[in-house]
């Protein structure tokens, strides 16, 4: 970050003067803001992974992709330029992007993609938010190598609630789509893969430094354990909240979700591994494997600092089964906000939102998609309806320039048919209804939204990502939801603000927010998979009565469909 310049006064400024000149830079430092201009390039390199080189979608030749590193209020402004072959959008997962849709980047929702060949410049402010966000495609699968991370520091003046670390490290877990070749840490799968081992990403460390680790889930499809060999790691953050710090041996995170932990190198120097590998809470295929870094200690004895015949391997962490759904809960439920806040207790809007998979009759049951038993291919919906995008226009394009026919405003606040959710489902109810349907909000309208998983095809932890806005997570539990008894448990003193949540498997998820964000913002699973088989929807904001309370025109070189 730049430091304000010096100001500096003549020989003969008058006292008053100069001491005015220091009162306005000091004010100036602490509210001082940038505007950062960076170019993306987004083309196809050659990366060598696995024992072979793979024709690899990257921006600016690096997988992942360019850290982005900014303060709350400054402006960016990122000029990205599609030399790849596909179509491409970038979305600034967790970015509020206040009045500024056309910022978001999902294709069809709010832009039409950037073609071949063609560029487009994303404009937005940091508003009122510090944390660990990230960056990613949201155009079909390409953002299995196109991502990197959004690192916010407080502004000039503020600093974090808890002791300054050492060092930070950002650490990027991801994995291909489908199940994956392996998973990566920083785009490495490291030591226990084949051909990897020497590209095994090494943090060094000295003894008795603390190190922020900021721990983004970039997978495609997969939530995640992780931990680090005989450390334990203090959870600081999530999203872009503050938590109130606790102790753990390893976390949870879904794909889309950040997690801030501390880690104080306070063990005997050596070489430990960091480790992820899958939490599973659905009945399918996974990848079972582990990615590795190794967080070194400088005044490690030299034969623990080289891995040979010679030397022994890395301590290993204790990690939890794949489908240890106990740990996951238990983890989860330590997860509150650092401070009380102010949660909606009123609710304009009560929404009740089922979430899962189904079935849809193939016409052709031997096509490739049509993967499900009894010649049906699986699809995914939210209250029975499986989201369609549409082609000819975006939905923002759309509804800015009064555009009929793209979308209609009647998406069901409740489930068409009432059932047992997470019982036996009868198979009448398996098959989703196709559309593009959009939920009309609002502006400044307070919201209570329940997810609901259903026991569909399979029960399994969803983790849901609302675009435009942040929320609190008052509560969650197993089973059905019940609002007569569930609502009294609600956490409404210090619950978590994310962007990103999961359904427990077999079980919901309750959440609050106020809708003041005008525009078309984009609801949906982050498991891509459950994206594309369409497990969304979205809202329309509309405009608040004041000029800063309605989408801002869209800019001149926005893409044309």
């Amino acid at each position: 970050m730049d430091i304000p310049a010096l100001i500096t006064v003549k020989p003969w400024s008058s006292c008053l003067l100069l001491g005015v000149l220091f009162i306005f830079a000091f004010v100036a430092s602490l509210s001082h803001a940038e505007i950062q201009f960076h170019e993306f390039v987004i083309e196809a390199k050659p990366v060598k992974r696995l024992c072979r080189t793979h024709n690899t979608v990257t921006v600016n030749g690096q997988f992942p992709g360019p850290t982005l590193q900014v303060r709350d209020g400054d402006t960016l402004i990122i000029t990205t330029i599609n030399r790849a072959q596909y179509n491409i959008t970038l979305h600034w997962h967790g970015v509020n992007l206040k009045g500024n849709p056309w910022a978001d980047g999902p294709e069809y929702v709010t832009q039409c993609p950037i073609q071949p060949g063609r560029s487009y410049t994303y404009q937005f402010t940091i508003e009122g938010q510090e944390g660990t966000l990230w960056w990613h495609a949201h155009s079909r699968w390409i953002r299995a190598t196109v991502y990197g991370a959004i690192i916010i520091y407080p502004r000039f003046g503020s600093s974090y609630p808890f002791p300054v670390p050492n060092r930070e490290i950002p650490i990027l877990l991801g994995a291909a789509p489908n199940v994956s070749d392996a998973f990566t840490i920083n785009g490495q799968p490291g030591d226990l893969y084949r051909c990897s081992r020497r590209e095994t990403v090494r943090f060094q460390v000295e003894a008795g430094e603390t190190v922020l680790l900021r721990i983004i889930n970039a997978a495609m499809n997969q939530e995640l354990f992780f931990g680090v060999a005989n450390h334990k790691l203090t959870v600081v953050g999530v999203d872009t909240s503050y938590t109130k710090a606790f102790s753990t041996s390893v976390i949870m995170i879904a794909p889309g979700q950040t997690t801030n932990v501390l880690l104080t190198a306070d063990q005997p120097p050596a070489r430990y591994y960091m480790a992820a590998r899958a939490y599973n809470s659905a009945n399918g295929a996974f990848d079972n494997t582990t990615t590795t870094a190794i967080l070194a200690y400088k005044s490690a004895p030299c034969n623990a600092k080289k891995w040979g015949s010679n030397s022994s391997a890395p301590v290993f962490p204790t990690l939890p089964g794949f489908n240890d759904t106990a740990t996951a809960t238990a983890y989860i439920a330590q997860i509150r906000n650092l401070q009380e806040v102010k949660v909606p207790t009123v609710n304009d809007e009560d929404l009740f939102f089922t979430v899962g998979l189904g079935l849809i009759n193939c016409s052709n049951p031997n096509s490739p998609r049509c993967q499900g038993p009894n010649g049906t291919r699986f699809a995914a919906s939210i209250n029975n309806v499986s989201f369609e995008f549409p082609t000819g226009n975006s939905l923002m394009q759309a509804y800015f320039q009064d555009q009929p026919g793209v979308f209609t405003t009647d998406f069901p606040p409740v489930p068409p048919i009432k059932f047992d959710y997470t019982g036996n489902v009868s198979r009448g109810l398996w098959q989703p209804l196709k559309g593009t349907k959009l939920y009309k909000l609002k502006f400044g309208s307070s919201v209570q939204l329940v997810w609901q998983d259903t026991s569909i095809v399979t029960v399994e932890d969803h983790p849901m990502h609302l675009h435009g806005h942040e929320f609190y997570v008052v509560g969650s539990g197993f089973g059905n939801f019940n609002p007569s008894t569930d609502t009294a448990k609600f956490n409404l003193i210090d619950p978590p603000r994310r962007n990103t949540i999961g359904t427990p498997p077999g079980g919901w998820v309750a959440i609050r927010f106020v809708a003041n964000n005008p525009g078309i913002w984009f609801m949906h699973c982050h498991l891509d998979s459950h994206l594309t088989w369409g497990l969304a929807m979205a809202f329309l904001v509309e405009n608040g009565d004041e000029e800063l309370q309605a989408v801002q025109s869209p800019p001149l070189d926005l893409p044309p469909c």
